[in-house]
């Protein structure tokens, strides 16, 4: 059977095939071969695999092959990333936050870096960053963001502005002159799901297969133990004390360590997962891409498409967030309703502050309509 291809799929086939044979023409000189594949790429006209980003897969996959990357690999993409990783390493060794913080604030201000290049690209203009220019900044770029998006935004926007100034890079304080984004705190209610939604999600999965037992085994965890999803990907076979029944987690958001105890329903689900799903790897993260290259989740923001897949395969339709902060919720309002103190609350979920647990309260709505108070009646004189 032939099939007829599209005008855009002929035009990127046309533009795939061009690619590759100028590849091979600049393999064919001497001088261009000490370049890097993603410097060759790059010149050959690829439209994929541009930075190192987009290659850090291929590059872990290497490295867990115990193949060393020469320094000739090392691309520099430019003044843009030069500065965002000076501004990484003020965030994490001068003001020592996390590295799921360093990223999102790295993301947020590239935008910002980009308006501050120079015509010929070489360069950034920081001799023109100015009051008006930050504020134009933000009111071009939040209008078309959610509340948080916009927030975060905003406060990595101060932050790299603090460390602009404090560096010398520019002569003026210019925090203040970033708009403040209006919103009240818990003024939401946190998104969670309910007991029959979760039972849906866990009955989707397909355990005679290896991505079914995996990913049982993730959502029991989310469910039963409410840890952050950078938290679950970060998990390594060391924390497991199957001696003790506990686990070691590392919060990622606060950098403390809790020892939970790991009870039998995840237990069983990760202890079939390690068994007869995980393959064999020398790679001591717990949960792993099953797909080549074997691999670790990067992050948590890994978990959100199989989370999203998860419901839809479900049949569990939710309006606004569907990742898997939403089981962290449901953990939370589990516990509330089983009568555990709000401080002992606060230690599963590796909270520094009170104020954070205390905002889970809002969902115990039945038991907050038990000790609402009457509405008083007129009185008449």
């Amino acid at each position: 059977m032939i099939t007829r291809l599209t005008r855009d799929e002929l035009k990127f086939l046309q533009k795939r095939t061009r690619a590759q044979w100028r590849f091979w023409i600049l393999l064919q000189d001497e001088e261009n071969r000490s370049l890097s594949v993603v410097e060759l790429s790059r010149r050959a006209g690829y439209a994929n695999w541009l930075s190192q980003k987009a290659m850090l897969p291929m590059h872990a996959y290497l490295k867990a092959q115990g193949i060393s990357l020469s320094a000739s690999t090392v691309v520099d993409n430019g003044p843009i990333d030069a500065a965002i990783d000076r501004y990484r390493h003020y965030l994490v060794h001068e003001r020592g936050l996390g590295q799921l913080t360093v990223r999102h604030y790295s993301n947020a201000v590239r935008p910002f870096l980009l308006n501050e290049l120079s015509s010929d690209g070489t360069r950034m203009n920081w001799e023109s960053v100015d009051a008006a220019r930050v504020t134009a900044f933000v009111v071009a770029r939040t209008p078309s963001q959610s509340r948080s998006v916009a927030s975060t935004t905003v406060t990595a926007l101060r932050s790299f502005l603090g460390y602009l100034y404090v560096n010398g890079l520019i002569k003026q304080q210019l925090t203040a002159a970033v708009p403040a984004v209006a919103g009240w705190r818990l003024a939401a209610l946190p998104k969670t799901l309910q007991p029959r939604e979760v039972q849906a999600l866990l009955a989707a999965c397909d355990r005679r297969t290896r991505m079914g037992r995996r990913d049982f085994a993730v959502l029991t965890i989310l469910v039963r133990l409410g840890l952050r999803a950078s938290e679950l990907a970060g998990l390594r076979l060391d924390d497991i004390d199957w001696r003790k029944d506990v686990l070691h987690v590392r919060h990622s958001k606060t950098g403390a360590h809790s020892i939970l105890p790991l009870l039998p329903q995840p237990g069983e689900a990760l202890l079939a997962y390690l068994r007869d799903a995980r393959p064999q790897t020398a790679l001591r993260e717990v949960f792993l891409c099953l797909k080549a290259p074997l691999r670790p989740f990067r992050d948590g923001s890994a978990l959100y498409s199989t989370i999203r897949d998860r419901l839809t395969r479900a049949g569990v339709s939710r309006a606004g967030k569907k990742g898997p902060h939403a089981f962290r919720h449901a953990r939370a309002v589990s516990l509330l309703r089983a009568a555990v103190p709000l401080k002992a609350i606060g230690d599963i979920l590796g909270h520094r502050s009170a104020l954070s647990t205390g905002a889970y309260l809002k969902l115990a709505t039945e038991d907050l309509r038990a000790v609402a108070l009457d509405i008083p009646t007129a009185v008449s004189p």
